[in-house]
């Protein structure tokens, strides 16, 4: 049986699967951190409940590797891709219009249809911080690093935010971390030396390693 979208009844959810990707680090004081304390002794069942719980009730938990660090979670989720992408785009459009209100409805919405889109979370994350909401902000902002591909946009983004709530030390670490993926990115040099961390000179196959002297 497959589930349906509102009034699209027709349009069924397409079972997929994917692996979320979960850090410790993220999760430093957070309910789903304990999974992270004693990793080879824990229970297989209190595991899957606290995933799912996590995940949300749409998730079904495949199988889920553990160490002190990580937990690589194999799920399947039942999810409207195209729909959750469409509302996403038309969200980041009212969004730019400063409908940030009406923008919010329809993230949710499309998180909604795709609980595990990393776009959607991205661009959830993006709206709640300009509104401010920075707890929900961080949430969101941590599904998309954990649902998609590393980028320095999320890394940025998480570290943004944990600035405006003086989380710097993971705001360091995740300038750090996107520097190592983009060492020439200005923005993320210049936010770390913003924070008083002075950024490694670049030089790779020896290119000029002072081409950008304003960082």
């Amino acid at each position: 049986m497959s589930d349906t979208a509102g009034e699209k009844g027709r349009v069924k959810r397409i079972r997929q699967r994917r692996t979320v990707t979960i850090l410790r680090d993220d999760h430093l004081g957070d309910p789903i951190g304990i999974i992270f304390l004693d990793p080879e002794s824990a229970d297989h069942d209190s595991l899957v409940a606290r995933l799912r719980d996590y995940l949300g009730a749409r998730v079904r938990i495949l199988k889920a590797e553990l160490d002190s660090a990580r937990a690589d979670v194999e799920v399947e989720v039942r999810s409207l891709e195209d729909e959750a992408n469409q509302l996403a785009a038309t969200a980041s459009d009212l969004a730019e219009r400063g409908a940030r209100r009406n923008a919010l409805a329809l993230f949710k919405q499309a998180m909604e249809l795709d609980p595990l889109n990393p776009e959607v979370a991205l661009g959830l994350g993006l709206l709640l911080t300009d509104l401010k909401d920075y707890p929900e902000a961080l949430a969101m902002l941590k599904r998309a690093r954990e649902t998609g591909p590393e980028s320095v946009r999320v890394l940025y983004a998480l570290a943004m935010v944990c600035i405006k709530v003086e989380r710097t030390a993971s705001a360091i670490a995740y300038l750090e971390r996107a520097l190592q993926l983009e060492p020439t990115n200005f923005n993320v040099r210049r936010a770390l030396i913003e924070l008083g961390r002075k950024p490694p000179r670049r030089d790779v196959k020896g290119t000029d390693s002072t081409r950008k002297k304003a960082d």
